[in-house]
């Protein structure tokens, strides 16, 4: 049975809200690198063009926020970098959450749920993430390979989100 659109395109929005919480910069990367492609919105319904989002699908924007995700996944493995639930690393992933999860919601002319399930998500994804890292991190008696297993967790959500689209 396939999902309607409008429930496909929701719970992507929720999805990529996760991948924000998980990583800040990788979801607005992954959501960029499709707009930037002209394959946003969903099914064709509704373009980011001529949208307050319509600078992700800008020629640049993709390699911006994607040296940025990758600066994040290098950063994420030092031990000076503060929890991802201290007040601005858990706004920027709200941010970023509602953000992404807007552009996703465009495409099935539902930003305004696109975006409270890109923050909800976002939520998820913070104290989820970090719940499983300290999991994985107590287990292996280490942390780096608990962040890479995260690491490729949130890349792997990230590229289905971006298959699904």
């Amino acid at each position: 049975m396939l999902v309607p659109p409008l429930v496909n395109g929701l719970i992507l929005a929720f999805v990529i809200g996760i991948v924000a919480g998980l990583r800040a910069m990788m979801a607005p990367a992954a959501i960029a690198w499709v707009a930037s492609k002209g394959t946003l919105p969903l099914h064709g319904t509704l373009p980011l063009h001529g949208t307050w989002l319509a600078f992700l699908g800008y020629r640049f924007t993709p390699w911006i926020f994607a040296l940025l995700a990758a600066t994040e996944l290098v950063t994420d493995q030092l031990p000076s970098t503060p929890s991802r639930k201290v007040p601005p690393q858990f706004a920027a992933r709200l941010l970023t959450g509602g953000l992404s999860g807007a552009a996703v919601g465009y495409g099935i002319g539902a930003p305004l749920p696109g975006i409270v399930l890109g923050v909800v998500g976002a939520v998820v994804g913070i104290y989820g993430g970090a719940a499983l890292r300290a999991r994985l991190a107590a287990a292996f008696g280490n942390d780096r390979p608990a962040a890479l297993i995260e690491d490729a967790l949130v890349i792997l959500l990230a590229v289905l989100v971006v298959l699904s689209i």
